[in-house]
């Protein structure tokens, strides 16, 4: 609980606090707009709809979802964007059918929450075979020496890093748990910010392929 309340008190300063890496995100979105255009989507963690806000309009239908009632508030202010429903909703535990969306985005969450890899079984299950997982994640083992500073103040303050991966072990991170990178680049930010694109593995020992760096 102490955790989703840590982003229950943040919620109104999140955008700013964000404001810093916003070419960042502006690339993200081009990358995202192309792969979710005429798809049901459904976006985990959305926080203040940061993500949500810029494709959405792309999509098929939209669900926008994060464990932070303020969070979804803060989402829900002066957005009129049709198609896009916001609720608050566990990503371990979805109420979603199985294979009910054609994407599912997870955007700056899995190096944050204690058990990422049960995180992506819940997606796996709720995403089509076909699908496409979209998930940017800050990768804090690569920080610069400015950037291992702000971490340290960040998580002195309550911030919950639980996983600092370089950009090379969250990728192998992904693949050991049942998902093929089909596209990986890393954006510059504030902290590395390792962007990955990913369809569901068939194999039980899948090897690295179409990596793009």
């Amino acid at each position: 609980m102490a955790k989703k309340n840590f982003w229950d008190k943040t919620a109104g300063l999140y955008d700013g606090f964000m404001k810093k890496d916003e070419k960042a995100y502006e690339r993200m979105y081009e990358l995202i707009r192309p792969k979710i255009r005429g798809k049901k989507v459904l976006e985990l963690a959305a926080g203040t709809g940061m993500i949500s806000k810029n494709v959405a309009s792309v999509a098929l239908s939209y669900e926008a979802t994060d464990a932070s009632e303020k969070m979804i508030e803060e989402a829900e202010k002066g957005c009129c964007i049709e198609g896009i429903f916001f609720s608050v909703r566990d990503m371990f535990s979805l109420d979603f059918p199985d294979k009910a969306f054609d994407a599912v985005i997870v955007g700056n969450a899995l190096h944050i929450v204690p058990n990422p890899e049960k995180a992506l079984c819940e997606i796996r299950r709720v995403l089509k075979d076909d699908g496409v997982l979209i998930a940017p994640t800050f990768t804090h083992a690569e920080n610069s020496f400015k950037g291992k500073i702000r971490a340290f103040f960040m998580k002195a303050v309550g911030f919950p890093l639980e996983s600092k991966w370089s950009g090379k072990e969250y990728l192998e991170f992904l693949e050991r748990n049942g998902w093929r990178v089909e596209k990986s680049l890393t954006l510059k930010a504030s902290f590395p910010l390792t962007y990955a694109e990913c369809g569901k593995s068939f194999e039980k020992n899948s090897e690295k392929e179409g990596i793009l760096t």
